[in-house]
């Protein structure tokens, strides 16, 4: 049997008032990472991905989905193409609709699904693009500075897409395990209208910046998705980790992914041969 939707307030799920307390200093200050023009012939150690400090970073962006709250309205999908303009047929942000079982003991689960932001993304090494510098500065005054391809990662832990400098090639979209990229054909790579450039989940990254939660959380009528700071020992991510036994998805593709969900289907969705096929996911997200 599906289990029945808790009516308790969610303990993870911080006010909107203590969300804005803690995000806004971050947002004003640390902002879109200011690429400069000056490009490099490689990176240090001729590496796709260069951001120090990460792990040791004041703010590093994760995802926490409860999915005992989840009821599979769809309405984080709705709310992510409104927000984030995206196209008829596509999805930056989906929900799986798991059947499993035979009646009388047939269950239905539902488990979202976005962009991961792992910690190590291999959507990253596939990027053709020449790198260029970075620099991100974060409230507590620290400054990092990294290289950044068309897709990238900052010191926040957020995977991007400049699609300004995307070429359309698809690389990342075939290197993502989790299926989360796709290329848009209305949105323009390199300005170029004949090809389309990478998208995906970008956090709501506008909202963060300006201390406001993502559209997916904010539209949530059950408060079953946060975000959180991963780096925080004391926070909602850890906690929800070591108590409630929160988990990441396709853990065997060791990108260490920084979305966790709460009463996962392990069996279905931790490990194994394509999943997401098996959980006809494919009509979900384009």
């Amino acid at each position: 049997m599906t289990k029945k939707l808790p009516v308790t307030k969610n303990e993870f799920a911080p006010s909107r008032r203590a969300f804005l307390q803690g995000t806004a200093a971050v947002g004003a200050v640390a902002g879109v990472a200011a690429i400069s023009s000056k490009a490099f012939a490689a990176c240090p150690d001729d590496s796709p991905r260069v951001y120090p400090n990460q792990d040791d970073s004041e703010i590093r962006w994760a995802f926490l989905i409860d999915l005992t709250r989840c009821v599979g309205c769809q309405s984080c999908a709705v709310a992510c193409k409104t927000e984030n303009d995206v196209r008829l047929g596509y999805f930056r942000n989906g929900v799986i609709t798991y059947e499993s079982g035979t009646y009388p003991a047939a269950a239905r689960d539902f488990v979202p699904w976005l962009c991961n932001h792992c910690a190590d993304p291999p959507c990253l090494g596939g990027c053709p693009v020449e790198p260029t510098q970075a620099t991100m500065h974060f409230p507590n005054g620290d400054v990092a500075e990294y290289f950044a391809r068309a897709t990238y990662q900052r010191p926040d832990g957020l995977v991007m897409v400049d699609q300004d400098r995307c070429v359309g090639c698809g690389a990342c979209v075939t290197l993502c395990p989790y299926e989360a990229r796709y290329l848009d054909p209305v949105k323009a790579a390199g300005g170029d209208p004949g090809r389309g450039a990478a998208d995906k989940c970008t956090q709501c990254v506008q909202r963060l910046e300006n201390g406001v939660v993502p559209a997916c959380v904010n539209t949530c009528p059950h408060e079953a998705r946060i975000i959180g700071n991963f780096n925080d020992p004391n926070g909602p991510i850890q906690s929800a980790i070591a108590n409630d036994g929160a988990v990441g998805v396709l853990l065997s593709e060791g990108t260490e992914p920084r979305c966790f969900y709460i009463g996962l289907n392990e069996t279905a969705y931790t490990d194994g041969d394509e999943p997401r096929k098996e959980a006809g996911l494919q009509t979900v997200i384009a």
